[in-house]
């Protein structure tokens, strides 16, 4: 009876996310540069701080913001392998691990300054360096972040990530001209989600997709790594104000925190890909599964986040999102020069 219950609680939410989500899909037949993601959480900010506002729905938007970030991340264990890595070259690995680092550190260092939280500051950190959404949703149990926090960093890392998916063609081929290698170097080693990456390298051309693809995808494998860093800098950040006494209960208490279910089936899949060649239809299938996850997820974070509490430290988060976007883009251009050669 509880389980029905619960069930009835959730539809009405979930329902509408669903159909945000599905609108959104439909929108990208006319903006097909946007992608349904970017749509579908633009989308949810406007009807939630708007016309859908009911508490009626906050069951459902609360179960489809944490549970199919999730599971998005799950599948996309199934859509990729190590293998990837030897595609690149050291080089390009290199590049991707320096890439990151710069990433992160520019998020930690803006974030301190400008005298956020380490639930926005790891988050952004996470988004902006490994895959957007689905790296915020991983992120986020092992550092504590509470789910205004990560909802907040989710809105900035797509907000960008529509930013540097229309720009990064124009100023990649204003760079590099017409070399599809570090043209895909540079969408896949600094734009936000798998989404925007490949929506952003198919303005240019399909090998640009196929080459940015693998960089993404490099980034994505270190998903597990971060959130095991990540980890470890919040335990550090919390025993700098708790006695050793409470560290130590609060590490007991959340120690399955350190790596989440779903980070762990996530590398089980990423293994069992690498060592087992799967058919293609099971990839195939995961990636539109995770993908569906991801847009219906990113409607429901849309419709929970508070818009005037946003704008409120609007520009606080507008040097923060510009800031770090911008030393992405810089790093991956100067990265880009120095190590990698078409």
């Amino acid at each position: 009876m509880k389980v029905v219950n619960t069930i009835k609680q959730r539809v009405p939410g979930f329902g509408v996310a669903l159909l945000i989500a599905i609108i959104s899909q439909l929108l990208t037949l006319v903006i097909p540069d946007l992608g349904a993601a970017t749509i579908a959480i633009l989308l949810g900010i406007i009807l939630g701080n708007t016309f859908v506002r009911q508490p009626i729905l906050t069951a459902g938007t609360k179960f489809a913001e944490k549970r199919l970030l999730e599971y998005s991340v799950m599948l996309l264990g199934l859509t990729i392998t190590f293998q990837t890595i030897l595609q690149l070259h050291w080089s390009g690995l290199l590049f991707i691990i320096l890439q990151m680092t710069i990433t992160i550190c520019a998020a930690i260092m803006i974030g301190k300054w400008l005298q956020f939280d380490d639930g926005i500051y790891l988050s952004m950190a996470g988004g902006n360096a490994v895959c957007g959404s689905s790296a915020i949703a991983s992120i986020k149990p092992v550092i504590g972040a509470s789910d205004e926090d990560a909802g907040m960093a989710i809105t900035l890392v797509n907000l960008m990530g529509t930013v540097l998916m229309l720009l990064l063609p124009i100023l990649g081929t204003v760079v590099f001209g017409n070399v599809d290698l570090t043209r895909g170097a540079l969408i896949g080693g600094t734009v936000q989600s798998v989404g925007q990456v490949i929506a952003s390298a198919t303005m240019v051309n399909q090998s640009t997709v196929e080459f940015a693809t693998l960089f993404k995808i490099m980034r994505i494998i270190m998903l597990v790594v971060i959130v095991l860093v990540f980890s470890r800098i919040h335990q550090h950040n919390v025993s700098a104000e708790q006695t050793v006494e409470a560290v130590e209960t609060d590490v007991k208490k959340h120690k399955i925190d350190f790596l989440p279910w779903y980070v762990l089936w996530f590398l089980i899949f990423c293994i069992a890909n690498s060592l087992v060649h799967l058919p293609n239809f099971i990839g195939t299938f995961a990636h539109f599964l995770s993908s569906w996850c991801e847009i219906i997820a990113l409607a429901a974070i849309g419709l929970r986040l508070n818009l005037s509490a946003f704008l409120k430290a609007g520009k606080r988060f507008a040097i923060y999102s510009i800031g770090v976007g911008a030393i992405q883009v810089v790093a991956a251009l100067i990265l880009i020069k120095l190590l990698i050669h078409a």
